[in-house]
């Protein structure tokens, strides 16, 4: 089989020296970059088989390189790990938010960045196909091919977590949902996040929604379902 292509991300060399010599010694084939902007254009024109993106970087920052894309038909679906120094959680439930699919901080182990780059890898090759066909419910159309959500036939600009989330949801009208079967199906198992986020997350969506916002129902004691 052919070696993962990871891109890597970050603008201090020895950083990146240490990330692709144990990349490459874990039998995987590296690129590096160290701006934003040659990250955008280097994911679009060979897309990787994951991203390796520090959010501390001049110019676009990590967070907008995530968001931009999340975004992109043609990398929305690339793997992304946040490797940064920014520990807070503000930072870390922020890039998650934009559709990161993990997050390593620095001072790190080459042991423990090889570990997160396999699994996450590994969570992608084993994700079930996704439900391409569009979805129309109560005023609500959701265009997965075009990551598009129309209510009432406006346009709603949803993050790539947000957009999962109503998908997921709408499609099972009146079933309800556990916090942890929602971050299964919309970030795969053993997503490292908290029941917490979800909550966020939920409520941020229901604020786009708008009125329509109240078709996603709270379940006291288990967790949501979209109205039947």
């Amino acid at each position: 089989m052919p070696k993962a292509h990871i891109l890597a991300v970050d603008d201090e060399e020895d950083i990146l020296e240490l990330v692709s010599y144990n990349l490459t010694k874990g039998g995987y084939r590296v690129s590096c970059v160290t701006t934003g902007e040659a990250a955008l254009s280097a994911a679009r024109s060979r897309p990787p088989d994951l991203i390796l993106l520090d959010l501390m970087l001049p110019g676009v920052d990590g967070l907008e390189v995530c968001r931009l894309l999340r975004q992109d038909p043609t990398t929305q679906r690339v793997p992304i790990i946040m490797l940064t120094a920014k520990g807070e959680e503000s930072d870390i439930v922020s890039g998650l938010e934009l559709g990161a699919d993990d997050y390593i901080t620095k001072p790190f182990s080459p042991r423990v960045l090889l570990a997160r780059v396999k699994a996450v890898l590994r969570r992608g090759s084993e994700q079930e196909p996704e439900d391409m066909s569009a979805l129309r419910v109560h005023g609500i159309e959701v265009y997965p091919g075009r990551h598009e959500v129309l209510v009432d036939g406006a346009s709603v600009d949803l993050t790539h977590t947000e957009f999962r989330l109503l998908q997921f949801l709408a499609r099972r009208p009146g079933w309800v949902f556990t916090r942890h079967q929602i971050i299964d199906a919309v970030h795969g198992v053993g997503y490292p996040v908290t029941d917490r986020s979800v909550d966020v997350q939920v409520v941020g969506l229901r604020k786009k929604l708008g009125d329509s916002g109240d078709l996603i129902e709270t379940v006291r004691g288990v967790g949501y379902r979209f109205k039947d």
